[in-house]
Parts: structure tokens; C-alpha cells; sequence
């Protein structure tokens, strides 16, 4: 039986347990007006950072390349970080941690049976931890990186933990278009879990005052200022049957990633209400 969840501006009321606050993903490569925005008024904002980063309590660091390794260090060590992606802040720890993912549920309030994405550094690593081998070639490079959740086949080969949503065999992937994120998935050596940084019902972040009161659940808090492409997060979309597609939630590219899908002669599976 398919059971819708709430309503909120934030997360589109679709039935598929993969869209239960997914919350964060990328942008794509075809969508060049939104690249140039996104980049421009990235710049902008951490320049322009809401709060000034002699104020901010000793976790918050600036999300810049000098930061990148003790991210890593701090997810290998099972510890959470905030982070921020190219949609939204989340949280992320180490996909094969059972401690830190149990400790992003307690920080979120969330319900184990809620499940987490993961995000890696590049296309190439999916492999990896999912099945992609029913994909059209080329499918995957032309939606990643970007803002957008791939949901795929986990299947037997996948190296991660069992113990990361239980009982499914479909995990939801993200490679996000911004660089300091990847930057750490690739030193950690390992898939990130990744979740937006709020408490769990509540309203996404867009910087990190959105989220001050669980700055101290983190090991660190990586500020990259206010991000640009609103609340609305990535799209999520479905690829676990082979030469269809399911969107599971439009979030902030939408119409590019079925775009890109169709060019790849998917077609969409509509959602049937009994």
C-alpha cells in the first residue's frame, strides 16, 4: 500500500519511500544558465557570509579546500559534519558506519525506517555501491554531477554496510556539482550518507544559521554561505527498472533531468492512485 507523507513547501507530497527527506542533490551539466547563477552567487555568498566567521563558535570552519582533509579525517573517525552541496546543507558520515549513521538519525529525529542517500566524488564510483549496468551509456555523466538523486538497484555486489536501510534493495545516489563535498567524499575513501541539516519535518537549510542549534551535534560545520538555488532540493528520480523512470520528486531540475532522460529514450513510469 502506498502511504503519501505531509505536505510542506519543502517536500513534495509524492509515495515512494525514497522521498521522505531526501533532501540535498546537484546540478546538471546541460543546464548552463543554472551552472553560471549557482557559481556567481555562490562566490558571492561566501564572501558575504551571514554571519561573520570571527563570531561563530570554534566547529564552524569556512568550506574551502583548506578544510578538505580534516572532513575526511573527521568522517573516518565515524564522526557527523554539516556540509554544504550545491542544493542544500546536510549532514554526512561514513555510508559504512552504523555508529554515524545511527547518530545522523538521532540529530535529525528521524525514523530509522526514513532512508539515507549516499553521495560519492564521482560518476565512476557509483559502480561501486550500486548496479549500473541496465543504464543507457551515457546516462549517468549527463545527469551527474548535478542536482539530482539517483535512485538505483543496490544489488549483491554493492560494498556498503547492510546495515544502511535495512531491508531495501534500492539506494538513492548523489555526486553533487560542487567541488569541496567531492573533494572529502574522495579523501574519505568511502560513500558518505548524506541527509538534509534540519531537524526532521522541519524546513530545509540554505545556510548555516538555518541549523545553529545543532551546530554542536557536529564534529565540524563547513560554511559555504547562502546557497542560491532555494529550498526546493534535488530531484529525485527513480531508475531501479531498466528503460523507465519514475520522479519521485521534482525538487530544482526537473524539467532538465527529464529532459535528459527522454534523449536517452527512458519513459516515464506515472504513478497510478488505486
Amino acid at each position: 500500500m502506498l502511504i503519501p507523507f505531509p505536505y510542506s513547501l519543502f517536500e513534495v507530497p509524492f509515495t515512494h519511500h525514497w522521498v521522505q527527506k531526501l533532501g540535498i542533490v546537484p546540478q546538471l551539466k546541460q543546464s548552463t544558465w543554472l551552472k553560471r547563477k549557482f557559481s556567481r552567487n555562490m562566490a558571492s555568498s561566501v564572501e558575504n557570509s551571514e554571519v561573520g566567521m570571527d563570531t561563530k563558535i570554534g566547529v564552524v570552519r569556512p568550506a574551502t579546500d583548506a578544510f578538505v582533509a580534516e572532513a575526511a579525517e573527521a568522517l573516518r573517525a565515524g564522526k557527523v559534519i554539516a556540509v554544504p552541496t550545491d542544493t542544500l546543507y546536510g549532514f554526512a558520515c561514513d555510508a559504512c558506519s552504523l555508529d554515524a549513521v545511527n547518530r545522523i538519525y538521532e540529530i535529525k529525529g528521524r525514523k530509522h525506517t526514513s532512508p539515507l542517500a549516499i553521495c560519492v566524488g564521482d560518476v565512476s564510483d557509483i559502480q561501486r555501491f550500486a548496479v549500473i549496468d541496465y543504464l543507457p551509456q551515457g546516462l549517468l555523466d549527463s545527469l551527474l554531477p548535478g542536482p539530482v538523486t539517483v535512485v538505483l538497484k543496490r544489488g549483491e555486489s554493492s560494498v556498503l554496510e547492510q546495515s544502511l536501510n535495512p531491508g531495501l534493495d534500492s539506494i538513492g545516489v548523489r555526486v553533487p556539482d560542487y567541488n569541496f563535498i567531492r573533494d572529502i567524499a574522495r579523501g574519505s575513501g568511502t560513500a558518505m550518507a548524506l541527509t538534509s541539516a534540519n531537524l526532521s519535518g522541519q524546513s530545509s537549510s540554505v545556510c548555516v544559521n538555518d541549523f545553529k542549534d545543532l551546530w554542536g551535534h557536529c564534529a565540524c560545520v563547513y560554511d559555504g554561505g547562502l546557497l542560491p538555488l532555494g529550498r526546493a532540493g534535488s530531484t529525485v528520480v527513480d531508475l531501479t527498472i531498466p528503460h523507465k523512470y519514475k520522479i519521485l520528486r521534482p525538487g530544482s531540475a526537473m524539467e532538465e533531468t527529464r529532459a535528459i532522460l527522454e534523449k536517452h529514450s527512458l519513459v516515464e513510469e506515472l504513478t497510478t492512485l488505486n
